[in-house]
């Protein structure tokens, strides 16, 4: 089946340049972006269910833009001040420079890591006398908390945001020829937002083994995973399947 019409389950890029721009020019596709999921902050009554003590931590371990916004914006809702000697560990530099929205940049308070925990956890090693907070999601992968607890560092887990399905009703009746997903729980939206939704001849396209399982487990048909060894981005595997889709025309 040739592919025309692309729904991607993620925000449209910001900017001009994005590879997927440059696939719907190359190819003459229509490509739409639409979140599938969002972040809904807890309330501050919630947190205080997990008996979490702001004060009683010297540093934050941030995994994301989301963990840094949520941090303090429940640290407002609880009225505490975060003082100026707090120490914050960021999975990367993007995170760590994100953070400039809310803290004054200073390096000898303010560390990141490449993108993995694992390259974190070198410099958290180094910090260990800190007792840190990891603010999280409640979706949050084991391997985060699992490397902290392996690597004998001090920490509290604090849940401050959930991820949820987004409503798209108003996708009801839109037919696209692919829909590709980068998350579990947008695939989970999928069915929750439409419980009879049958495939038929829609090529579902998914990006890591657990949006992959995500979609084999809600019985549906995976066509295109990535990343493999001849297509390491959604895009190059997507480029791949509609040039062999337009041979086999």
């Amino acid at each position: 089946m040739a592919v025309k019409t692309i729904l991607v389950s993620q925000p449209k890029p910001e900017g001009t340049k994005s590879p997927y721009f440059d696939l719907a020019e190359k190819y003459k596709l229509k490509i739409d972006f639409r979140s599938f999921i969002h972040v809904e902050g807890i309330s501050a009554q919630e947190f205080r269910t997990q008996k979490v003590e702001l004060d009683k931590h010297t540093g934050v371990i941030l995994t994301s833009k989301n963990a840094v916004d949520h941090y303090f914006r429940i640290a407002e809702e609880l009225r505490f001040e975060v003082p100026d000697s707090m120490k914050y560990f960021c999975i990367s530099e993007a995170v760590a420079y994100y953070l400039q929205k809310y803290v004054t940049y200073r390096k000898r308070k303010i560390f990141f890591g490449k993108q993995r925990i694992d390259d974190l956890v070198d410099i958290l090693k180094k910090h260990k006398k800190e007792k840190f907070l990891l603010p999280c999601t409640d979706r949050l992968r084991d391997k985060i908390p699992d490397t902290l607890a392996e690597n004998n560092l001090n920490f509290t887990k604090a849940v401050l945001y959930r991820t949820v399905a987004s409503d798209l009703s108003d996708l009801e009746n839109v037919y696209y020829d692919m829909l590709v997903f980068y998350s579990p729980g947008g695939v989970e939206s999928l069915v929750k937002n439409f419980p009879d939704f049958k495939q038929n001849d829609t090529i579902i396209a998914a990006f890591g083994p657990t949006t992959a399982k995500a979609i084999v487990d809600n019985n549906m048909r995976l066509d295109l995973h990535a990343p493999q060894p001849n297509a390491p981005s959604m895009t190059g595997a997507i480029e791949n399947f509609v040039k062999s889709s337009k041979k086999s025309k």
